[in-house]
């Protein structure tokens, strides 16, 4: 079973050679997160992303519903769970209980990470690896990875410091040495145990490389569980929420019924800043089956792209042209999948027309 941290390069990237700043409080400047054994809030993103009004979940999964109700925002910008400036004093930045929310990082939006009870918990064996996706190729001054102590008991204990035992790291790794991939890098952390069963917490420590940031995840896991076969984890931020994410879910699922045939296609602008913005898109297939689609853009200006995910986007005079990854081109009848970008200049609101093959 292996633990990934998905890192989307967002307003930090490398842009054209120059290192482009962007203010830390916008989740812009984030890169990752543990996607499997999936964080908190990415498993409650990944679990309920596209189903996130759905009232099944206040029973099938009640910690991902306290925490979708306590603030929508920490599914959404699940890649935003970082402090800065830390200077390596982790338990001195963030107090005990607080630390699957980073100190309450980010003006206290990711709180209810901290919440004590049944998280949901993927079965791993006593041998698995910390697998780290970095999209911004930034690579890392270092990955510490925790465990919590036998006896902890998640499901009743607040997680303090004491509680945990490291149990394996990797130094300095630079982005040229780590796997490399169409979309960014990634790199493996083996971690070994014996003896261990039951409940418990991994918590993954990533210091980045490009300044002093510094990521922190709670993984919720079952120690000697039967392991299930998972799909890999889509590069790519949050699926599309609406404009303004509603503090409280509403009770009733969406009723927008999908196309008729081939597929549509939804524009949501996440965060912009001077010179540039990142936008997410849904894709929906219609009353039937697709094998692949094409979404144009339509702007009023020339556009250009500096960085996509779960697509391949190109600029084309007045519009970008994305076109399926090789993973999510085929959709089932009202299926859906959704990518992003990073766009340069100022952003607008495009017409959003959408193609599909069958």
């Amino acid at each position: 079973m292996k633990i990934r941290i998905l890192f989307s390069a967002l307003a930090g990237l490398v842009l054209a050679g120059l290192f482009v700043l962007v203010a830390p409080t916008s989740p812009a400047s984030a890169h990752g997160n543990v996607t499997g054994p999936a964080s908190r809030n990415y498993g409650c993103y990944e679990r309920w992303g596209s189903r996130f009004q759905d009232p099944v979940m206040a029973t099938e999964d009640p910690m991902c519903w306290q925490a979708w109700q306590a603030n929508p925002n920490a599914m959404w910008n699940w890649n935003g769970l970082f402090r800065e400036n830390v200077a390596g004093n982790h338990q001195g930045a963030i107090p005990d209980g607080q630390l699957c929310s980073a100190g309450h990082t980010e003006n206290g939006r990711y709180n209810a990470m901290d919440a004590i009870g049944d998280w949901r918990a993927t079965n791993v064996g006593n041998s698995f690896n910390v697998h780290l996706f970095d999209g911004a190729r930034h690579g890392a001054d270092y990955i510490w990875v925790y465990v919590t102590k036998p006896g902890f008991n998640p499901t009743t204990q607040a997680l303090k410091w004491s509680d945990l035992e490291r149990v394996s790291q990797i130094g300095n790794t630079p982005a040229a040495q780590w796997t490399q991939r169409a979309d960014g890098v990634e790199i493996d952390v083996p971690v070994s145990l014996s003896g261990r069963s039951g409940r418990a917490i991994v918590y993954t420590i990533w210091q980045a490389s490009h300044l002093d940031q510094s990521y922190y995840f709670c993984s919720d896991v079952n120690f000697g569980g039967t392991t299930t076969p998972t799909t890999p984890p889509p590069t790519t931020p949050p699926t599309t929420p609406p404009t303004t994410p509603p503090t409280t879910p509403p009770t009733t699922p969406p009723t927008t019924p999908p196309a008729a045939g081939a597929c549509s296609a939804t524009f949501a602008l996440s965060s912009q800043w001077s010179g540039g913005y990142q936008a997410e898109v849904k894709v929906t297939a219609g009353s039937a089956a697709i094998k692949g689609w094409t979404v144009n853009l339509a702007y009023g200006s020339a556009q250009s792209v500096q960085q996509s995910w779960n697509s391949t986007v190109t600029a084309s005079g007045n519009a970008l042209v994305a076109k399926n990854a090789a993973y999510n081109g085929s959709l089932g009848a009202g299926g859906s999948t959704s990518f992003g970008f990073i766009g340069s200049g100022t952003a607008g609101t495009p017409t959003v027309t959408c193609t599909a093959t069958s």
